[in-house]
């Protein structure tokens, strides 16, 4: 009964926060700011309008949406090999490059804005879709690399070398036999790389003219105040991404955490 209880309490906790922010995007800024109620006692879509009828609102979302699938993209077509290459070969330095890429996982993006800041603004690619999602490669390919080595290194090599017994070439063994036996990682890979490319705020607001929608977030403010409702109906739709993503890795996320370095 008490395991119960304190299941129920923790549900409740965990709920608790979603809810009232579902809750607010359904008022207006004088019942937010004059009352608390548990729901809206005038419900309005206004705040939900404006996001779908503003130019800025919802070209910013498009905007997030290309740089996060494009960087999630490039992230894992880049782990992948590396990852087989720390998994399945010895070189010099191996150990002390697999440290280090976990180091620049670790190091705060505020070290990496000015420099990327002043190299995109010299080569033309500053305010545009590559500059986020390549700069956020400093800290997904490394993550990337990490969870996948884990998933490879549990794959027999035996099943490297009958591969090569049979004929098969290293690029169609690869994409057809030990891909999808690593599926797992790879969709618990690209659900990391989404969401910590989705969250990420400091350097998409730097390397673009506030395009991003976690920026336009942080300007809802006016001669009046904080547009409170807005700013909740915006949160609830910057959710609904990452738990299309969750719904369609599901069974891969559940059986990474289960079988990978998660």
């Amino acid at each position: 009964m008490s395991r119960r209880i304190i299941f129920y309490a923790y549900l409740v906790c965990l709920m608790l926060p979603l809810y009232w922010l579902i809750n607010l995007s359904f008022k207006g800024n004088v019942e937010i700011s004059t009352t608390m109620t548990l729901w809206p006692i005038e419900p309005t879509l206004r705040n939900y309008a404006i996001i779908f009828t503003s130019p800025e609102w919802f070209d910013g979302f498009l905007f997030s949406l290309s740089y996060v699938a494009l960087n999630t993209i490039i992230s894992i077509s880049v782990a992948l090999p590396a990852a087989y290459a720390f998994s399945r070969y010895c070189f010099l330095g191996d150990k002390h490059l697999f440290f280090w890429l976990l180091t620049n996982r670790m190091a705060p993006a505020a070290v990496f804005a000015l420099p990327y800041f002043n190299l995109y603004s010299s080569i033309g690619l500053f305010d545009s879709v590559w500059a986020v999602a390549l700069a956020h490669c400093i800290f997904n390919v490394p993550l990337a690399v990490w969870i996948l080595e884990g998933f490879i290194s549990g794959v027999p090599r035996e099943i490297d070398e009958t591969a090569r017994i049979d004929g098969y070439s290293f690029p169609r063994f690869f994409v057809r036999i030990f891909m999808p036996l690593i599926a797992n990682g790879i969709g618990v890979a690209a659900f990391f790389c989404f969401m910590f490319s989705w969250v990420e705020l400091l350097l998409a607001r730097t390397l673009t003219n506030s395009k991003a929608i976690s920026s336009i977030m942080t300007r809802s403010v006016s001669a009046s105040g904080i547009d409170w409702g807005l700013l909740a109906a915006a949160g609830v739709l910057t959710l609904i991404p990452g738990a299309l993503v969750i719904w369609f890795v599901r069974n891969h996320i559940a059986k990474g955490f289960a079988l990978g370095r998660v």
